[in-house]
């Protein structure tokens, strides 16, 4: 069992209160979801909280601070990168009560910032067409031979 599933067990316990989580790996931590949103991101056994400018003040008077994404190679290498994820306060560490508060209002955060996001194109059926109109010829001729 890697070492990373008794704390990412232990997540899943402290957000019970705002419902289902599920946790899902990406690049050297992991994602918090709910509602099909990611509002929690873990990494180093450490858990940030999704937010927007209101929810930073709370967590600032509450000693938090970001995570700060500085990337080591690319073109915003050494760049120290804000990601909008701000420290669960160490109160809420041992109190999944509090927990929850600090959670619902990620969530909430989350949820706002998904539905400001402008839709995912579909995919243009029309480029797509001729390729596959192309295989159906082709699988014809060798039917016929």
């Amino acid at each position: 069992m890697p070492a990373d599933s008794s704390f990412h067990e232990y997540v899943k316990e402290l957000f019970a209160g705002v419902g289902p989580i599920q946790i899902k790996r990406m690049f050297g931590g992991a994602g918090g979801y709910a509602d099909g949103v990611m509002f929690l991101l873990l990494g180093d056994d450490t858990i940030h909280v999704k937010t927007d400018d209101a929810l930073k003040a709370e967590l600032r008077e509450e000693g938090s601070g970001p995570f700060v994404f500085t990337p080591q190679n690319g073109p915003r290498a050494g760049e120290k990168i804000d990601l909008g994820y701000w420290r669960l306060p160490d109160s809420a560490l041992d109190d999944p009560d509090e927990a929850a508060i600090w959670g619902r209002k990620a969530l909430n955060v989350a949820k706002a910032k998904a539905a400001a996001r402008p839709p995912k194109k579909a995919a243009d059926v029309t480029k797509v067409a001729p390729k596959k109109a192309k295989l159906a010829k082709t699988s014809a001729k060798k039917t016929k031979r």
